[in-house]
């Protein structure tokens, strides 16, 4: 049996039937006044949910395969475009990167051997951009730091924004080297020197130590908007970029998950892991 998994646990899936309470939601918080450090920053601090609604769990798409962002559409709606590399049994993600002709093959002995080849199954951190935005933001005036509790546990990231550059004394890494800067009132988060063990989404979703990954989060009123684009030209044929997001501000913190090493894939399946934010 093959397991299909988004390493974003606390990722959004809001369902069509509150779609339109959700849009509320986020057009009354976006009209709130967004609020400021006193060096004129937006002010990120805080606690984010994803699209107001709670953090979900994981979806079942059947025959044992789940997945929790950009989850997979019929693939008739992606008209054979070779972004369909990836997928199984008729079902192509949503959003895929595309890649040049010469690395499908690759692409899809990945997905069809996930079990085997996907990182995230062995306890390693999920890489960047598919850990997706931070469930907590801590900033000051020199940096910000997100934290994440993903389904391989906690994990932070450290991005300066006082104007250093990437550091020249650090090994690749999972979640890479990330710096940021301000572009009028969104914080851009721009990250390199990546190892190769990580994939970019599900299915097979590989990348090269070259990559690099951009993120733009933007403040307004109560929620942060929130997307990440992928540069790799060795491999794909174009920039890839994610689903954009919004996050809303939450009353809750964020609570000690469970260790990676005390879950299996079935406990990550039938949902009795923790969700640490509801």
């Amino acid at each position: 049996m093959t397991y299909r998994l988004s390493s974003l646990i606390l990722a959004a899936a809001v369902a069509a039937a509150v779609g339109g309470l959700v849009s509320d939601v986020n057009a009354q918080s976006a009209s709130a006044s967004t609020p400021h450090l006193a060096d004129g920053r937006p002010d990120l601090n805080g606690t984010w949910d994803h699209n107001g609604l709670g953090f979900v769990r994981t979806e079942s798409l059947g025959g044992g395969s789940v997945c929790v962002l950009d989850c997979p559409q019929p693939a008739a709606a992606n008209g054979g475009n070779n972004q369909n590399a990836g997928a199984r049994a008729g079902r192509a993600p949503a959003n895929f990167p595309k890649y040049k002709a010469e690395f499908l093959g690759k692409v899809k002995d990945l997905s069809e051997r996930q079990v085997q080849t996907d990182t995230v199954l062995q306890c390693q951190p999920p890489g960047v951009p598919r850990i997706g935005p931070p469930q907590k933001i801590m900033q000051n005036s020199r940096e910000v730091v997100f934290l994440y509790n993903d389904v391989n546990g906690g994990f932070f990231r450290i991005i300066p924004t006082d104007g250093r550059s990437h550091r020249k004394d650090v090994s690749s890494s999972f979640l890479g080297d990330g710096i940021g800067h301000w572009d009028g009132d969104t914080l851009v988060v721009e990250t390199t020197n990546f190892n190769e063990d990580t994939w970019l989404i599900d299915n097979g979703a590989f990348h090269t130590k070259d990559v690099k990954v951009v993120e733009r989060l933007r403040r307004a009123g109560n929620t942060i908007e929130y997307q990440a684009t992928v540069y790799d030209p060795a491999v794909l044929a174009e920039p890839w970029m994610g689903r954009a997001q919004t996050l809303q501000i939450a009353d809750k913190e964020l609570e000690e998950p469970d260790r990676c090493e005390d879950r299996d894939i079935d406990h990550i399946i039938d949902g009795s892991h923790h969700d640490n934010l509801r």
